[in-house]
């Protein structure tokens, strides 16, 4: 047992580096596969430098934050009020979620245009071409993401010889860089690709009755850079910190709950082995031609759920050898698999067009743009009841399982390990969320090469695929984030126990408690609304200049002239690095304002009030966009009049306000909630030592 104790971070450390291996294999078999025609070759390059020109200006803007928060670390590491350890760990944090996004979108440019010339062989290849590139991805962010934390606890306990408790207590906080990082992708990425994507669909398909990804639009090629630097490297950051997140928070409550080195070695050793199921389980991934959507999600779940079974039967293994009189323990790491299954099931239902939901959103479009955004925002916030029942039987069993009912800090460990075995098989279920992006990318150079229709047929089903894989994995990260957020409220709470153990009191009738419910409960509309404005203000600069192009560039409509398409990706890189400062200082600044106002107790029911309100949020809108942009696409292969009707013309409509609800605002919130239970960690001991201003 001991043993096993001192030998287990170095078989994680081992997996992580399995996860880099498989994901470098990947990488170079797509890069393999033939590109196609010399144009569609020009096409994809055109987007791998926007998107690459992109993230460079990102990375810089970002790198002025880090630095800044780099020096007050510092001068707190200084002061005594953290250890040296924190400042390099929060460098740690963001440098590896960064590094996961840019890997992801580096193979995700070079695979957009080797899907489409598979989909002229079959639907199979281009299938097999965009799940490689997601697994890619998959693979990057859950190998650099053990092997960051392995690194660490190996150097933290072998090295600086700090005994378990402060291990746990330096290694928490490197997720607030992670999740920094991971804010300003989504955030940043999400503006832009939203604001091309919608001011292209506005003048493009609404006005001048174009089709979509129209050589002659000159924000197509920015709608096709914008799906890689915001639906790719931007997931890439975002799921990164929710993985390393749930991980270090769980063992972070195991050893609070008295569990001691096992207590931690547990969820790093379920995560290691989710890696090696998610591997196997990645060969299963392939269809057949002519296959339907349900076949075609069928055999992205076949994947998802070998995953989950192995992780199952293994992750019993690990609890047997690890803490022998804990077998209760399995019950908690099921239900997180169950719950992540269900949870994106239930999105699936929700978004795809081969259910009711969509279908009946589809047929709204008869009466106008109206009642199809009526009928959406009604699906979305009738979608949320599922996954919170989901969540809340989850924490439920969890808790009880891991002995609650003798011992709170246990039951509160028990729901960590269900966040753990939600993400443990993140390996394939990025993969298959990641795959989108892809497709779509793919669809657009094929529609912009010219390829046959039957080319176009098939990266529009793999397309409409990726829509409701996107709507899944944007679910699960959802319902992961809900379960880590709430262990890391335990864990701040822990913090400020332990530095003052008589300062909290959070009875729901104290003033500080309350009002820090109201404020968090705000936080995620507020946040929403800026990073909806942003998208509106942006796409507004990008429908002004398509009108302009298609009005002074003589012979660009009759496809005699080509468009200005860096213009395009300029204005959207410009515009989103501007507009993703103050929602992500949001984030930052909103716990040190209300810690240092109304002291610690206040920041609990923030974080609370925050939790609760964000998740029911980011649930109605990434379904509520997931549907929209699935009900379009229903009436693009020919229902209800098909493309270039008036219901289809309304259905754009929906998609475009679903836009910045699906990949800007509505994934970003569930790293806000997050980020401010990071921030909170971090900064506790200035919290409560100069908050509450006397009053509370």
């Amino acid at each position: 047992m001991k043993s096993f104790n001192t030998i287990a971070p170095f078989i994680v450390f081992v997996c992580s580096a399995i996860a880099i291996i498989f994901a470098m294999y990947k990488f170079f078999e797509v890069k393999k596969a033939p590109e196609g025609t010399a144009q569609m070759s020009g096409i994809s390059e055109k987007i791998r430098r926007g998107a690459m020109a992109y993230l460079k200006r990102q990375y810089k803007t970002v790198g002025i934050f880090f630095v800044v928060m780099e020096v007050i670390l510092i001068i707190l590491a200084a002061t005594r009020m953290l250890t040296w350890f924190v400042p390099f760990a929060f460098l740690s944090g963001g440098f590896f979620s960064g590094l996961s996004g840019f890997i992801g979108m580096k193979i995700a440019t070079y695979a957009n245009t080797r899907t489409a010339n598979g989909a002229r062989e079959g639907l199979n290849k281009g299938l097999k071409i965009a799940f490689s590139s997601g697994t890619v991805m998959g693979m990057t962010v859950v190998g650099l993401g053990l092997l960051d934390i392995s690194v660490w606890y190996i150097l933290l306990t072998n090295v600086f010889k700090l005994d378990i408790a402060d291990t746990m207590a330096a290694m928490l906080t490197f997720g607030m860089g992670a999740s920094s990082m991971a804010l300003f992708a989504r955030v940043g990425g999400g503006i832009f690709t939203k604001a091309a994507d919608v001011g292209a669909d506005l003048v493009g398909k609404v006005e001048a009755g174009i089709p979509e990804d129209d050589p002659r639009n000159p924000a197509c090629i920015a709608d096709n850079v914008g799906d890689n630097v915001g639906d790719v490297a931007g997931m890439g950051a975002d799921l990164y910190e929710s993985y390393v997140g749930s991980i270090i928070s769980c063992g972070a409550l195991g050893v609070a709950a008295g569990h001691g080195v096992p207590g931690m070695i547990l969820p790093m050793s379920i995560a290691a082995v989710g890696i090696i199921a998610s591997i196997i389980a990645s060969f299963f991934v392939k269809t057949k031609e002519g296959a339907t959507q349900k076949m075609l999600l069928g055999s992205l779940r076949t994947g998802t759920y070998i995953a989950s079974a192995l992780a199952a039967i293994v992750s019993l293994i690990l609890i047997m050898v690890l803490m022998p009189d804990k077998m209760a323990l399995f019950g908690a790491v099921i239900s997180g698999l169950l719950a992540g299954v269900l949870i994106g099931f239930f999105t699936e239902y929700y978004t795809s067009d081969s259910y009711n939901p969509t279908k009946k959103l589809a047929s709204s479009s008869e009466t106008g743009s109206a009642t199809i955004i009526i009928d959406g925002l009604a699906l979305g916030m009738q979608s949320t009841a599922i996954p919170v029942i989901i969540i809340a039987i989850s924490i439920i069993i969890s808790y009880f399982v891991a002995g609650g009912m003798t011992n709170f800090e246990h039951g509160l460990y028990g729901i960590g390990l269900s966040a753990v075995g939600m993400l443990s098989t993140l390996g394939i279920t990025l993969a298959t969320d990641a795959y989108g992006p892809v497709a779509d990318n793919a669809g657009g150079i094929a529609e912009m090469a010219g390829l046959p229709h039957e080319v176009r047929n098939r990266t529009d089903a793999l397309d409409s695929l990726g829509n409701t894989t996107a709507a899944t994995g944007k679910g699960f990260a959802i319902g992961s984030a809900a379960l880590t957020a709430l262990a890391l409220i335990v864990s701040y709470t822990d913090k400020v126990n332990t530095i003052d153990g008589s300062v909290l009191d959070l009875r729901i009738t104290n003033p500080a408690v309350l009002i820090g419910l109201f404020i968090g409960a705000m936080l995620p509309f507020l946040f929403s609304a800026m990073t909806m404005k942003a998208v509106g203000r942006a796409a507004q600069k990008i429908v002004v200049e398509v009108r302009r192009q298609f009005r002074e560039i003589k012979g660009l409509m009759e496809g005699q002239a080509e468009a200005d398409y860096e213009t395009c990706v300029d204005i959207c890189t410009r515009s989103s690095l501007k507009e993703m400062v103050l929602p992500a200082a949001l984030g930052i600044i909103a716990p040190i304002v209300v810690g240092l106002t109304l002291g610690a107790n206040g920041v609990v029911g923030m974080l609370a009030g925050a939790l609760v309100s964000g998740f029911v949020l980011a649930i109605m809108m990434a379904n509520s966009g997931g549907a929209w942009d699935n009900a379009k696409k229903y009436i693009e292969a020919g229902n209800y009049g098909g493309k270039g009707s008036e219901n289809h013309k309304a259905a754009v409509v929906g998609d475009t306000v679903g836009d910045p609800f699906k990949d800007t605002s509505g994934p970003s919130v569930n790293i806000l909630i997050k980020l401010l239970s990071m921030v909170s960690i971090v900064f506790a001991a200035l919290i409560v030592n100069f908050g509450g201003m006397g009053l509370f």
